[in-house]
Parts: C-alpha cells; structure tokens; sequence
C-alpha cells in the first residue's frame, strides 16, 4: 500500500489524542480491539450501501465491506465527515459508482491513498436531456440488471487484483450473480409484454437504463436528486405526459419526498405506487436488504402497478 498522507495521520492522531482525554489516558474496554480491527481480511469500502452489498457477493467472505454511507442516506450531495476519512485508512481497496454519481468522491479520494476502482466503467450511458443535468449521463445504471452485470465483472477484476488467491471463487460468484440479474431483467420483460403502452413514471430519473432495457417509455419530475425538486413546471410536465399516455400508476424513491408525485397522481387520477428504492439499500428487516431485493422488489411493484 501507498504510504498514508500526513494529514491523515494528523486527523488520527487528534481523534486518539481525544479518546484517552476523555478516558483518563487509560484504555478501556472501548480502547480495546474491535472485533472489525481485528479482522484480518483486506477492507473494501463502497461509495453506498447498494454497492456495498454488490462487493460483498462477489466477495463470498473473503473481504470485508463496508459502505462509506449509511443505509437510507441520500448520495448525491453527500458530505464525507472526518470520521470517514479516518476509517478510509484502513482501506485496500474503495469501490464508486462513477458516471458523476458522488461529486464528493473526488475530494475523498484527493485525502485517501487506497486504490479503487470504478464499477460502472463499460457501462453505455444514458444521456440526461433536461434540467441543470442535461448532457450529463445518468448515473443510476445499477438499476438496469443489464447494465450491472457490467458492475459484477468491474468488482470481480478489482477483488482479484486485491485477493489472486480466491480469484475462481470471485469468479463463479460473479457469474452467479449475473445469472440472477438476467433472470429477472427476463421476468420483467415477459410481464410487460401483457400490458399495452406501458410507461414509467418516477420522482428521480433513476431507472433510465432498465427503460431502456425493457423498452418502456418513461418520464420523470427531476433527473437527479438535488435541492430544486419538484418545480411546478416540472410537475405540470409530467401530468401532461401521464394523461397523454394514460398511466395507471406513478411512483416515488424511498429517499425523496413524495408530494410532488402526490400533486401529479391527484390532478391526473393516476395511483401513487409502491415504494422504490434506488439509492440505498434498507436495514436488514426491511424489503430490500440486499441488492438483488432491491432489484427484484422494484421491479415486482413496477409491473403490479402498470398491469392496472
């Protein structure tokens, strides 16, 4: 590994410093090694919980992984805390989504010396064509089960790189799990091929790539998730296109606030939907604890809601 920056040493230091402070300088039971210090597997951390889980598959045990944010939080304007940089020390290896999905990254990675890799990297992009965003891709390909199998073979290069010795396991549980991806990108084909017109509609433009995997037309209040959502124009929009389509039903992300899809189900007479999720993954007693939950769920709740 790299040698650690300075600065990084620096925070460490401040944050131990204050620890035995606050402990009278002598070690307690919480100075003591926790049981995550004392695993010995290489650490692999994630941008998001998604991919955290993603990693870990592929990974089958051998490394630990660990998401820099916590279940339910939003990603896109994430601020890193200097307790991540911290524990990013520790790392062998970070794993981002790319396709300008955490703007924060690049200001993380400028105080982390941990190699990463990029798991969107060959993924073909869907290009936004509205708003501030427009021109940039979209940066939600990990909800096309086409698009992340891309994702599964980028985790399984960079986890052999890290760990050669368990590269067939790696292998075999990456195409395990791309052939699940594919049986139920298969599923949902075959479900929307019985319902005539379909087209989705979401809050986040965050399922342009399974749109474009299924063939769906699609609409959206904003692209990304930013602190402008849910303008009237974008609002009255959407309404014009869930009328002209007649859509049945509209959905919203488990991480947004749903009023402004509540504004258009109400002056269309569409349903409000179930409940995706996208950006993260939820606790484990939740519906979607892993990542193939995520995927299977959101697109369960799309067909049930577009088959009305």
């Amino acid at each position: 590994m790299p040698q650690k920056s300075s600065a990084l040493r620096l925070v460490a230091g401040c944050c131990t410093a204050a620890a035995l402070l606050l402990t009278g300088c002598a070690p307690g039971p919480e100075a003591q090694a926790s049981p995550a210090s004392a695993d010995s597997r290489p650490l692999v951390l994630t941008t998001f919980s998604v991919l955290a889980d993603l990693a870990d598959t592929v990974g089958g045990g051998h490394v630990r992984v660990e998401s820099i944010t916590k279940v339910g939080a939003e990603i896109h304007g994430y601020e890193p805390t200097p307790s991540d940089l911290v524990r990013a020390q520790d790392a062998d290896l970070i794993l981002d989504n790319g396709l300008g999905l955490e703007r924060w990254f690049e200001r993380f990675l400028q105080s982390v010396d941990a190699p990463h890799a990029v798991l969107s990297e060959g993924v073909e992009p869907v290009d936004i064509r509205s708003g501030d965003y427009s021109g940039l891709a979209n940066p939600h390909a990990w909800m096309s089960p086409l698009a992340a199998q891309t994702y599964v073979d980028n985790a399984v290069r960079a986890l052999t790189e890290l760990a050669p010795e368990h590269a067939a396991e790696f292998e075999a549980n990456g195409q395990h799990l791309k052939n699940q991806l594919g049986e139920l990108l298969d599923g949902f084909r075959a479900d929307l091929a019985h319902v005539d017109g379909a087209a989705l509609v979401t809050c986040e433009g965050a399922f342009s790539y399974l749109a474009r995997d299924a063939g769906l037309d699609e609409a959206f209040i904003w692209p990304v998730n930013a602190d402008a959502e849910g303008t009237p124009r974008q609002i009255r929009e959407v309404i014009g296109f869930v009328e002209e389509n007649g859509v049945p039903t509209v959905f919203c992300e488990s991480t947004v606030n749903p009023s402004a899809q509540e504004q258009v189900a109400l002056a269309t007479g569409a349903e409000l939907g179930g409940m995706l999720y996208v950006d993260s993954l939820s606790e484990a007693d939740g519906p979607v604890p892993t990542f193939l939950d995520l995927i299977r769920h959101d697109l369960r709740t799309i067909t049930e809601g577009l088959a009305r």
